[in-house]
Formats: structure tokens, sequence, C-alpha cells
């Protein structure tokens, strides 16, 4: 007991220490907690000789990462995305399943063998995929749904791979027929109930849970239905991740979304490390240096294989070039699912153990190299089909003003406030935001937002803070702001630099730091109150201003001080009556392509149409006989669960 209480200290020490050491020199933590495993594993520290010991409690990582991505993917986008999971995923699969058996076959592989070490070689990582394009704030482009999908179904294709493996060992051709024939069969039973279940009974748990009003409450019977989903799919033979990602997919659509992705995010995160550190210490030194050169070739021989083969299934179904080579780029290599297999191969004595450590050590060195090639695949991609851009290709066109643009550091609710301000006096600016969903929201509603961190110098530098005018920081983050304002001041000395705070007993720290003006929510909000007191008393207008402009001027001086008295919570307004704007984007198989906008009857469904995307352009003053495209995006407005419905409205027609 104390053994093993002391190996568990040691490994979270060592995995402490590797994600300081890699996010020191910007290199992702799932690079770190690799490297994390391989010095706990066998090879160094031998923290644990059975990394399959903590192994199945590290696959619940996986179980709740995919949770997360199914609320991320409700029914009507997985409907409207079908041509791609079933069209380009299946494709892939059986693409590069008949490759790699072929190539095998050549070598001298028995059938069996060549089976196996195809199916490995079909399959992706899941859990780098989505876990990098989700930090990335990429996961609803097109080139990541594309890979998405592809992923998806793949992950469907593990359920025949686990069933004919055992098949092979024992050579039986009708038993082979009649497992897969049954193995639809569940699969399509489990999928029914799971479908039902979060349709009619999920969402009444989760309003009982709700009323109780216990955080700890809800997150439980979060976690509950996550492994419960996950369980049902296991028993049926099916994988976990599975039975999880269609749970998340049916609460997608509760109003509970936002906050089931919150609780269950911390869960993930440390059961993902855990997963990538167990697929670390599968790592042997022997076979990387005794057959380092069939490592590194079979290295690159797969990952440029499978690249081309996405490219050739995306090709057939005439998918778009550039995201083809994008999803390719980002699923070129081995997946954990992979290393199932394996396993199952040799302990059905199908596979030698010195080829599959080889096979193990051209996954993991792939499976290493995976959040390179996600970072850069789309400027990869734009290689591959056209000539290199002159410019900086990470920024995107709309946000590399030339000059005299205003600068928005954080996009939430002020930020975007100020925004529609200046977009009204046609002054162009460019927002900064570390939020990747409300990014990926604004880009796909035509707004020039940019993630990133806005204390990065590399960042400031690509938004034109040296040709700005002005800059804005509009987030309440103190010790932040201040790191901001210094890396502003040491790239533009004398850029004004306008701060938001809610608090003003820390202004002078802001003012020193350089700031040029700092507005105090709460001491504006109360001077627009006395203004509209002296005006209704009868205090002429000029007299208002120049006393409103001297409180300013002398940084709010007769403001400060108050009477303390007990401090209360503040209730602010509940989310569910703020109204949203949403962008939709109209996939080829959407209800709505082809039907002109008087069609849509946006009041059916209680939503306005503020705004139509056409080709990354505006549409103005959009016609009501105008018919939608493909890849349109439609900006709408509501409250949150109008907006839901409009976008099931728009995508299924129902």
């Amino acid at each position: 007991m104390e053994s093993n209480f002391s190996d568990i200290l040691l490994l979270m020490a060592v995995a402490i220490l590797m994600v300081w050491l890699f996010r020191r020199v910007n290199l992702p933590p799932i690079l770190a907690y690799l490297a994390a495993g391989v010095v706990a594993g066998p090879e160094l520290l031998s923290l644990y000789s059975h990394p399959q010991n903590i192994h199945f409690i590290a696959e619940l990582g996986i179980v709740f990462l995919l949770f997360t991505l199914g609320l991320e993917f409700s029914l009507p986008k997985m409907l409207a995305m079908r041509h791609l999971v079933f069209g380009v995923g299946f494709g892939q699969v059986l693409l590069t399943l008949g490759l790699f058996m072929g190539l095998c076959l050549l070598a001298g592989t028995s059938v069996r063998e060549a089976f196996v070490i195809g199916a490995m070689a079909a399959l992706s990582s899941t859990a780098i995929v989505i876990k990098q394009l989700s930090e990335m704030g990429s996961l609803n482009t097109g080139r990541a749904q594309m890979a998405v999908s592809i992923l998806l179904f793949q992950d469907l294709a593990v359920v025949p791979f686990l069933i004919v493996i055992p098949l092979l060992a024992e050579d039986v051709s009708q038993g082979l027929a009649l497992a897969i024939v049954t193995a639809v069969f569940k699969g399509a039973l489990v999928v029914v109930i799971l479908l039902s279940v979060g349709k009619w009974l999920l969402p009444r748990i989760f309003s009982e849970v709700a009323r109780t009003r216990t955080d700890e409450l809800f997150v439980l019977t979060a976690i509950l239905v996550t492994l419960m989903a996950a369980g049902l799919t296991y028993s049926f033979g099916l994988s976990m991740a599975l039975g999880a990602f269609l749970a998340g997919m049916m609460l997608s659509e509760s109003q509970y979304r936002y906050q089931l992705e919150a609780d269950i995010r911390p869960f993930r995160d440390i059961l993902m490390g855990l997963f990538f550190i167990t697929i670390g210490m599968k790592l042997e030194f022997a076979p990387l240096l005794q057959d380092w050169y069939w490592v590194l070739l079979g290295v690159t021989g797969l990952m440029v294989c499978k690249v081309l083969l996405v490219r050739l299934a995306a090709w057939l179904l005439r998918e778009p070039a550039q995201d083809a080579w994008a999803a390719g780029i980002k699923i070129c290599q081995m997946g954990e699912f992979s290393f199932v297999l394996a396993s199952l191969a040799i302990s059905e004595q199908i596979l030698d153990p010195g080829l599959a450590s080889v096979l193990l050590s051209v996954g993991i060195l792939s499976m290493a190299v995976t959040p390179y090639l996600i970072t850069h695949s789309k400027r990869l991609a734009q290689n591959l089909t056209q000539p290199p851009p002159t410019e900086d290709e990470d920024i995107p066109a709309d946000l590399k003003v030339q000059k005299d643009h205003v600068l928005i550091f954080g996009y939430g609710r002020v930020g975007q406030s100020v925004s529609r301000m200046l977009r009204v006096e046609a002054i162009p600016y460019v927002a900064v935001d570390a939020d990747p969903i409300r990014v990926q929201e604004s880009r796909n509603a035509g707004e020039p937002v940019l993630f990133g961190d806005v204390a990065s110098k590399d960042i400031l530098r690509a938004v034109g803070v040296d040709r700005a005018k002005m800059a804005i920081i509009t987030f309440d983050e103190h010790i932040k702001a201040i790191s901001v304002i210094g890396a502003v001041m040491s790239l533009n000395p004398d850029l004004p630099i306008v701060v938001r705070t809610r608090k003003d007993y820390r202004m002078d720290e802001l003012y020193m730091a350089g700031a040029s003006q700092v507005v105090p929510e709460i001491l504006e909000g109360s001077l627009m109150l006395v203004s509209q007191v002296l005006h209704l008393s009868g205090v002429p207008m000029s007299r208002i201003l120049k006393r409103v402009r001297a409180e300013r001027k002398g940084h709010y001086g007769h403001m400060h001080g108050f009477f303390p008295g007990e401090t209360t919570q503040v209730n602010y307004e509940k989310q569910s009556k703020l109204e949203f704007l949403h962008a939709v984007i109209l996939n080829s198989d959407a209800w709505a392509v082809g039907k002109p906008l008087s069609q849509l009857n946006f009041d059916r469904v209680n939503v306005t149409l503020k705004g139509l995307r056409r080709d990354n352009k505006e549409v103005a003053n959009p016609d009501n006989d105008l018919q939608l495209k493909a890849n349109d995006v439609l900006v709408i407005s509501g409250k949150p669960r109008r907006v839901e419905r409009a976008e099931r409205y728009l995508l299924e027609g129902r």
C-alpha cells in the first residue's frame, strides 16, 4: 500500500515537472505526458512494470473527451455531416486497410498479420486530435469537421475489427459473417436506447437536479450519466467512447450543455493526461535501437500514405482539396485503439511480439509529432493547394488591417459592445480573445477576432500593434492587464491604452504601468446615474458635461470612498433571459440549402436574422427571394433555447 502510494506521488511529480518543462519551451502538454510515461515506464524509473493496471482508469479520459465532443455535435449537425462520416470516413478506413494489407502481403506476411497491421494503420488518435483542436479553438471549422467525421467512423470501425481478430485466430469463415451481423444489430439497438433516453429522460433528470441548486449533485449526475452510457455500450461489445459520445450528443440540445462541459472538463483533462502517460509507458527502447531505420521508415510511410488516402477519399466525394489535405495531416498518426488491436492480436497469437513492438514504436512516434502537424496543418494544406503566401499566413486576411485600427483585447460582452459602436462609425478594429468557442462563433459570423494570448508579443505583432491607433483592454484581470500593458508599451510606447476595470482601488497601478485612461466600471455607472439625476433636476446639460469631464480628468477623485456595509451577492440576470448571437453554417445536406429566405419563416422559431455571409463576404440587405447555398453562414439572434431550435430547423427542417 505504501509502495503504491509512493509510486503515485512520484508519477504525479514527474508529470508536473514534464508539463512545466514542455510549456516553458511552448510545446503542447500532450508531448509532456508522453515523455512522463517514458520516464515513469519500465524502461527508466519502472514505477509501473505493468501499465495495463492503470490503463482502464486512464481510458476514462477518452470517455469524458468523447462526451464533451458529443456536446459540441448535436444530432442535426451529425445528420448534416453524414456524407463526411459515412463517405470520406468509410473511404479512408477502407483504402488504408486495403493499401497496408497489400504492402504487408507483398512483404511476405500472412493474411492474418496483414489484416491486423492494416487495421492498426487505418485508425487515428481521437484523443490527441480532438484535444488539440479544442485547445486551438478550431473544432468547428470545415477542415476540422472533416477530420472529426473520419475519426467518428474510425471509432465505429473499431467494433468489427475487435470481432474479426479473435475469429481470425480460429479461422472460421461462417462465424465471421454471423458475428458481424450480430454486432451491427447490437450497435443499432444500443444507439436507439441511448437516443431515446437522451432525448426524453436525461433532460428531465437534469432539470430536477438543477432545481436542487447543489453543484456537487449536478457534477455527480453528469459523471454518472457519462459512465453509465459508456458502460451500456461496453456491455454490448462496443467501445465505451461511443456511448459517451451519443450521450453527449443528446444533451447538446439541452440548456445544460455549457454547465455539463464545465463540470466534466477537470476530470477529462486529468484522466486524459493519465491516458497519455500510459501510452508513453509502452515505448520500448530496444526496437528503437535495433530497428531504428524500420521505425523511421514506418512512421514516414504511415503518415504520408494516410494523408494521400484521405485526399483520395475526399476527391472521390468531391470535397474541398484544402480541407482534405488539412484533415489528412491532422489524422495521419496511429490511434490509441491501434494499441488495443495489437494487444488483442498478440494474445490470440496472430502478431509476433517483436513485430508488435516495432509497430507500437511507430505509433507512439507518430503521435508525438501530431501536435506540431495539427498546429501547422492549415499552412501545410495551403502550400499543397496553392503557392505559399507572401504575408503571415497564421493570421486571417481580414485581420491584417494596414494602419489606424483599434485593438480590442478581450471579446466578452464589453468588447463586443465596443466593437459594435466602432463598426457604426466605420472605424476598423481587430479583437483578440482566449476563449476558443467565442472566437469560433465570432469568426463564423464574420467578426475580425483572433484566438490568442494578448500578453504574447508575437500575437501583438501579428495584429499590428505598431500600426494601431489605440488599444482597449476589456477584461477585468488586474495582473494580466498590467502584463499586457507592459508588452504593448515595449512594442509601441506611444500607443494610447484604455483599460476597463470593475474596481477603483488599483487604478494608480494601471496608470503607473502605462495606461492612458482607466475606466472603472462601477464608478462610470455611478457617474451616468448622477448625470441623469442632475439632468432631471434641472441642471443645464453643459454644466453636467463639464462636471463629467472634470471627474474623468481627475481620475474620479470625488467619487472614491464609500461607507461599507454587509457584503451581499449581486444577483445577475439569468443567462436564459439574455439574447444570444449565433452563426449557423449550412452544410451541403442542410435542409435550408436551395430554399429562399422567405420560405424559412424565422418568426416561426422566434429568432431574428441578423446577417448573411457567403464566400467570406457579408451579403448586405439580402432579398427574401435569395436562395441559400451550401457553406452560407446565417447569423441569428434570440434566446438560447430558441436559437438551438432555430439551428435544428435550418439543418433538419423541423
